[in-house]
């Protein structure tokens, strides 16, 4: 296919062409965003100063749409950072009687804890409607129910952290007898080589009068690459003290594990403990005793235990 052949004045008239373009774009995408404009964030909300003796139901979903004035720039730079709050906080201090709540007094709250040089002009809905009942409040832990598949060699590498760790429920005092946790929605993830940061909603309680604040919590997953490593741990005689001396054979057993990446310095034979107890022997005639661990590192994973059983000698 033959190109197409421009003269030098063509190419000439052609590269000014081109660059009063970019230049007119520049200009009007400069005045587009010094104008101002407004615009609506959908953020999650958290009840704070709830009635202490009174139970509480909201009669609404627990997220708010904000509407928020601000230049083209300011959208540009700081929604990210508005859309980045985890949550907006409400106040209820000034709940009457009569159920409901005024947020629209609550616009430079609101405004304070976004901390961006953009404003809040409305707030929708701009009322919260509660359903009130004298009840009691009973707080239980949070436990997260996940499913997580790692590729190969990852793996849980510290404790998972829940914020808040506890919930607070509001209910008949019945019915709140039998709840002793409150569990999350299942937390799904396949193939994962890096550490998880999300919002996983609360399971609802069976008992539909039961209210729960908040809805959801924040959970963090350390995850991090495991590695073999081996020591070395003298093993402990449990139950020996009418003996005058139990000889083992070996002394010591070789504990192999996965650790993460990061803590495979930190630990060494000190995180580990081995025994044997002779009750075994005496209450089941055992030729070998067999090896226990009685103190494993949390988040690491045994590959082998070597040996599992152990000749011993007593002299009584």
């Amino acid at each position: 296919m033959p190109l197409i052949k421009l003269s030098k004045l063509e190419r000439r008239r052609l590269t000014i062409f081109f660059t009063c373009l970019i230049v007119s774009m520049g200009a009007w995408s400069f005045f587009a965003l010094s104008s101002h404009y407004v615009y609506q964030i959908k953020t999650p909300i958290r009840y704070i100063h709830t009635p202490r003796k009174q139970a509480f139901r909201p009669l609404q979903a627990d997220t708010i749409n904000l509407q928020i004035e601000g230049t083209g720039w300011q959208v540009l730079f700081s929604e990210i950072r508005i859309m980045s709050q985890s949550y907006v906080d409400v106040d209820m201090k000034d709940l009457d009687d009569q159920g409901y709540l005024v947020l629209a007094e609550q616009t430079k709250y609101i405004n304070r804890q976004l901390g961006t040089s953009q404003k809040v002009v409305h707030v929708h809905p701009d009322t919260l409607f509660f359903d009130l009942s004298k009840g009691f409040v009973k707080k239980v832990p949070v436990q997260l129910i996940q499913s997580l598949t790692f590729n190969h060699q990852y793996g849980i590498a510290d404790k998972i952290q829940i914020k808040p760790a506890f919930v607070t429920l509001i209910g008949s005092s019945e019915d709140l007898e039998s709840i002793h946790v409150c569990q999350t929605e299942t937390l799904r993830v396949q193939g994962v080589n890096h550490s998880i940061a999300t919002r996983v909603p609360i399971r609802p309680p069976l008992k539909t009068n039961v209210g729960i604040q908040p809805l959801w919590v924040e959970v963090q997953v350390p995850v991090d690459e495991f590695t073999e490593k081996v020591v070395e741990v003298p093993l402990k005689v449990l139950n020996s003290s009418i003996f005058d001396e139990v000889k083992l054979f070996p002394k010591k057993v070789k504990i192999t594990f996965l650790t993460a990446l990061d803590k495979y310095g930190q630990i060494d034979s000190e995180f580990f403990e081995a025994s044997v107890d002779l009750d075994k022997w005496r209450q089941n005639g055992y030729k070998q005793l067999p090896v226990i661990l009685s103190r494993f590192p949390d988040y690491c994973k045994l590959v082998q235990l070597e040996p599992q059983n152990v000749d011993f000698i007593i002299n009584k």
